[in-house]
């Protein structure tokens, strides 16, 4: 049997912190059962000894299954792995080589900071149960843990080029407001007064109850002030979720090149990151934000992938940068990347055919012309009854209804769908290559070539009769797939050729000087 002498166990403050958690959260269930008990009609001594029985109870259960946990759970160091151990009952053990621990990330939410205690989760970036969870270490030992298992990096990789690559500036939270999200914090702030104060006596019905004031206030105060007050109850949502997320922020690099981030007011993150794990970066730039000339920053790396399992789950680890000025993203790009000239870069940009402005028209004309046609539709098969009922005027104006669409939403469509073929783009910077697409999120991937494992091609009927096809460059990291969309046949082919060389060559015919010319089958990957 492996000897464990010397292994460590949890903070012992863990128990207390539960034991604190559970009464409170007791307390507040049992003034309300207390009270159901006693407006029944059940005596009051009786009710009150019968609800603090049942808290004893739930505090004394909680509290004897961490103390099970915490006596039972030992983990220890050793030169080459971090092995965890569950004995009760049945023995339970899992370890991590620690050549192949990739994160190391610290959190401690406000109860567990005011027990001076931290969670510690360490990744080696892979899938299936790649994860061992200390929870809690006192948080002392959690920033030893992280400097101790990530040792090995600065070793394998002596750089002393280390320092702090940004750091927060208040003037970033102005971009806040901004996020596509602010109307949705507006609308939920609404829903969540509407519904305290059900709880002080409204209205059984509160949804019906909350659109008949919004009718009534927008009828006295009118309909743009309304919803100015619902942006602006967003807008100070948004602030204040970029707050709690992101004070303190520090973006660092450690010895031996791991990207360090730390961030968060009432949960504090310590989130690392090793530069072997990143494949590249991406400048993310949603509609308000880039108008506003900023953008955020995420990595591309190894084990952070978009709506996957495990460590997929955690896509806020991805962000090396929130929202801030352009000029900022792409120093802090340059810096992540080691790539000088990525300004330079995205300066030059290919542009795609003419034939993709026009794909994008019909997508973006597409889906107003059938609303148009719904709304036009309801409009006369309704008119004479609304005539009838409300008279000639008020029919008149239900008719306008879908011209006045019309006249909004042709404009919004046409300038969407222009603004996003002028964000089409791509090319090559030294070890990168570049894509750029979008228009409510622009996102702009630069991928390492070396972490391109294989191309898709694809070729809608619409794309071959304008000359076109989608490119998809497959990685290990991100999201596992950025897209070049609507790109000549020959130079799509050719600059997947280059950009990769030899991975398309069965499917590339050349002729005299290097082109390409055919495409037979999509390459394995």
């Amino acid at each position: 049997m492996t000897d464990w002498a010397g292994a460590e166990h949890l903070d012992r403050r863990m128990i207390t912190l539960t034991a604190v958690v559970t009464a409170a959260v007791s307390v507040v269930g049992a003034l309300v059962v207390t009270s159901g008990l006693i407006s029944s009609g059940a005596p009051v001594v009786t009710s009150v000894l019968a609800v603090l029985g049942g808290m004893a109870a739930v505090v004394g259960l909680s509290v004897g299954i961490d103390y099970i946990r915490w006596r039972a759970t030992t983990f220890r160091i050793t030169d080459t792995r971090l092995e965890l151990r569950f004995s009760f009952l049945l023995n339970r053990r899992r370890s991590l080589a620690r050549d192949r621990i990739r994160t190391v990330d610290v959190t401690a939410n406000p109860v567990q900071r005011l027990f001076g205690i931290a969670a510690v989760v360490i990744g080696t970036g892979e899938s299936g149960e790649s994860e061992l969870k200390l929870d809690a270490v006192s948080r002392e030992r959690a920033h030893q843990l992280r400097v101790e298992l990530l040792r090995h990096a600065a070793e394998a990789d002596p750089r002393t080029d280390d320092g702090t690559l940004a750091e927060l500036d208040w003037q970033w939270a102005a971009y806040a407001p901004l996020s596509v999200l602010t109307p949705a914090l507006g609308a939920a702030a609404v829903g969540a007064v509407a519904n305290i104060a059900s709880w002080f006596g409204g209205d059984d019905d509160v949804v019906g109850s909350v659109v008949s004031d919004l009718l009534i206030a927008a009828a006295l105060f009118g309909y743009v002030t309304v919803a100015v007050g619902v942006v602006l109850a967003g807008a100070i949502g948004a602030t204040l979720l970029f707050v709690e997320m992101w004070w303190g922020y520090r973006l660092d690099r450690e010895p031996g090149g791991t990207l360090h981030v730390r961030r968060g007011l009432l949960t504090t993150r310590s989130i690392s990151l090793e530069e072997r794990r990143l494949r590249g970066a991406e400048i993310v730039e949603p509609l308000g934000v880039r108008l506003a000339r900023a953008g955020r920053v995420d990595a591309i790396a190894t084990g952070i992938r978009e709506g996957g399992a495990g460590q997929g789950q955690r896509t806020d680890h991805k962000t090396l940068l929130p929202a801030a000025p352009r000029a900022v993203a792409l120093r802090v790009t340059s810096d992540v990347l080691r790539e000088p000239d990525v300004s330079g870069a995205l300066a030059c940009l290919t542009p795609h055919p003419r034939a993709a402005r026009s794909r994008r028209l019909r997508w973006a004309l597409a889906p107003v012309v059938l609303a148009f046609a719904a709304l036009l539709t309801m409009a006369l098969v309704a008119g004479e009854r609304i005539a009838s009922a409300a008279g000639p005027a008020f029919a008149g104006v239900v008719g306008a209804v879908p011209w006045v669409f019309a006249v909004i939403a042709v404009p919004v469509a046409v300038a969407l769908a222009l603004d996003a073929y002028r964000n089409l783009g791509h090319g090559l910077s030294g070890r990168f290559l570049v894509a750029r697409r979008g228009t409510v999120r622009r996102s702009t991937a630069l991928l390492q070539r070396a972490g391109v494992i294989g191309w898709t091609v694809r070729q809608s009927i619409f794309q071959r009769r304008a000359g076109l096809v989608t490119l998809v460059a497959t990685t290990a990291a991100g999201s596992g797939a950025y897209t070049v969309p609507d790109v000549d046949i020959a130079e799509g082919i050719a600059f997947a050729d280059e950009a990769v060389p030899d991975l398309l060559a069965e499917f590339v015919e050349r002729r005299g000087e290097p082109q390409a010319t055919a495409l037979s089958r999509e390459p394995e990957r």
